[in-house]
């Protein structure tokens, strides 16, 4: 079976790729490397990898706007099959990508570097940015601005080195926002420079995908990574810099229209959860966190290590629960808590300490392969539960809870 009977009703060109789906991982060919799919035996040969025909999810084609970046110009390529439905507008390294079609698919790879650009994309359906070498710094807002309510896929490709830097003093709400619901994958390595407010914020959820790389958030005027409905990682390495000055990872509920009440109906609303992966953070100011939640907050696998220094700074804080388990893989944690009493004028009436873990919901532990918390800080605190701590017969830990009402 030729490629050519998939592709009948689509325009070919060299801006258009295959994506061979198995299990919400996808394979990504570029049509003209195809060639014939060999179809025999229940299996489907295509680039000499062979398939079994029952584990594909769906084969989709997918056409590619190729955006380069060149110090004060870009050049952007739009295949004729979505000419109709894109609009590009540009001054110098600025670019805007409109994209009207509301059924289909696009993927945007965006490469090169500009001391003096950005990429904003407005669109009303799902999309995929693949950055490759990417290292643009915006003088006049976000560097990457994803103007789009549904679900955006940023993958790196494997070994990229990719930097986005903003504008220092803009109204932006980070260095990479993103309207809609943010999924990052690709071994690659994505540094952050947040001059405003939010490294890296979104709107909505933001998943880290297992096959993710390296997070680096350099700098950041507000949180290092701000989401709204939930955060969720289940891979790669995360590392928040001293230069964040103020929650490492929030996630906050979206609220009804009253503003006041969370919206039930979001799934997960004001969740963390890490399923695997490695945290690193180091919170340097007065009363930050290193991982925030409106909600619970789930672990349930991977690598934590805080560093909470700053005044009345905690290494995790929420308004809900804590769960810790080794659903998904093994768990290690380590907080230190190394700050004093918080100095600021709001905290004048609630001058809190410098503490490890804080909790207004209940504490769960089911499994944990290494919890360390320590006190280092002048009257510094471990662990506060103010619902109740379950233990569920690892008692070894009871001796690191600094709370009553703990039942084995």
């Amino acid at each position: 079976m030729l490629l050519a009977t998939l592709l009948a009703a689509v325009a070919v060109s060299a801006q258009t790729h295959v994506r061979i789906w198995q299990g919400g991982v996808s394979n990504r060919v570029k049509v003209e490397n195809v060639g014939d799919m060999v179809f025999a035996d229940g299996n489907v040969t295509i680039m000499g990898q062979q398939y079994a025909i029952s584990t594909i999810d769906s084969i989709e084609v997918v056409p590619e706007i190729n955006v380069e970046y060149n110090g004060t110009t870009a050049t952007v390529r739009v295949p004729k099959a979505i000419e109709k439905d894109v609009t590009v507008a540009q001054d110098g390294a600025h670019v805007t990508i409109t994209n009207t079609n509301v059924s289909n698919q696009v993927e945007l790879v965006v490469r090169g570097q500009s001391q003096d650009g950005s990429l904003t994309y407005v669109g009303q359906y799902k999309c995929t940015f693949i950055i490759d070498g990417l290292k643009l710094t915006s003088l006049r807002g976000a560097a990457l601005d994803i103007q789009c309510g549904k679900r955006v896929a940023l993958e790196m490709t494997d070994g990229s080195v990719n930097s986005l830097a903003d504008l220092t003093g803009g109204i932006q709400k980070g260095c990479l926002y993103c309207k809609g619901h943010l999924e990052i994958s690709g071994n690659g390595t994505l540094n952050i420079t947040g001059n405003a407010r939010h490294g890296i914020a979104t709107k909505e959820y933001l998943q880290i995908k297992r096959s993710t790389g390296a997070i680096n958030i350099v700098k950041a005027a507000s949180d290092g990574i701000h989401c709204g409905q939930y955060f969720q990682m289940n891979g790669g390495t995360v590392t928040i810099d001293a230069n964040t000055t103020a929650d490492g990872i929030q996630a906050e509920y979206v609220m009804l229209s009253d503003d006041v009440t969370p919206d039930n109906s979001k799934e997960d609303n004001g969740k963390i959860m890490i399923k695997g992966g490695t945290i690193n953070a180091t919170i340097a100011h007065e009363d930050c966190k290193g991982i925030k939640a409106d909600s619970d907050v789930m672990l349930s696998g991977g690598t934590i290590n805080i560093l909470a220094q700053g005044n009345g700074s905690r290494g995790i804080q929420t308004d809900g629960s804590v769960t810790m388990s080794e659903t998904d893989a093994p768990l290690s944690i380590t907080i230190q808590a190394a700050g004093d009493k918080c100095t600021l004028d709001e905290c004048a009436a609630d001058p809190h300490k410098s503490m490890c873990i804080k909790m207004e919901g209940n504490l769960d532990i089911n499994a944990v392969t290494t919890l360390n918390v320590t006190a280092t800080g002048k009257k510094a605190k471990l662990i506060k539960v103010d619902g109740t701590a379950y233990l569920h017969g690892n008692s070894q830990y009871a001796s690191v809870l600094d709370c009553l009402n703990i039942i084995p």
